[in-house]
């Protein structure tokens, strides 16, 4: 019973990432682009499914991984997240470099930019932070981690929902919407904030 638990666990989460990149990749809208596009493109959407994995990982919610193994896996999957990221900028950079630029000087017309570029550099700013997590300290740490996690998840979801591409539209919702629960359960179980408040006073 609990290995038919975990199989249906899996699965569920196998489903609503793959799902979602598997649509997108029958959008009539990639008959335009070139490789390089579509490369960034689908690294975008890989992050936003990894977005779903690490709140998982952090709350222990996905079976078979011990905590020590899914702290683990959890800083791998950040460092795959970061990778996602630099390849969506760079291949969106070197396909239309003027869109880049308004969009990281927050000048671009498009309302989906500013929130994106925000995440993005949240998530350096997490990748940055993690290699000199000892010297913040635990407490540090934890708070500012789990402050840019916050802003990374509603950045990137918001850059998701307002960007009109090749994702299908349920299924890039129900990817998003997985993404946001999954973010506030996990800070309500490990009762992020109380614990922080505690911590300042």
């Amino acid at each position: 019973m609990r290995s038919a638990k975990a199989t249906l666990i899996w699965a569920a989460l196998a489903a609503a990432i793959c799902l979602p990149i598997a649509l997108a990749g029958l959008s009539p809208q990639l008959a335009w682009r070139g490789p390089i596009y579509i490369l960034a493109g689908f690294a975008g959407i890989i992050g936003l499914g990894l977005l779903l994995v690490q709140p998982l990982l952090a709350g222990g919610y996905l079976p078979g991984l011990s905590a020590y193994r899914g702290r683990r896996v959890h800083h791998w999957i950040g460092g795959t997240l970061v990778v996602a990221v630099v390849v969506h900028v760079a291949g969106l950079w070197i396909t239309s470099p003027p869109d880049m630029i308004d969009a990281l000087t927050f000048t671009s017309p498009t309302p989906f930019s500013p929130f994106g570029v925000i995440a993005i550099w949240a998530i350096f700013a997490v990748a940055l932070l993690a290699l000199v997590r000892r010297r913040l300290g635990l407490r540090a740490w934890r708070i500012v981690h789990m402050s840019l996690a916050v802003v990374i998840v509603v950045g990137a979801v918001a850059h998701a929902m307002l960007i009109e591409g090749t994702m299908e539209t349920v299924s890039k919702a129900v990817l998003c919407a997985l993404v946001l629960a999954a973010a506030i359960k996990v800070m309500a179980d490990l009762r992020v904030w109380e614990k922080a408040r505690q911590r300042v006073g």
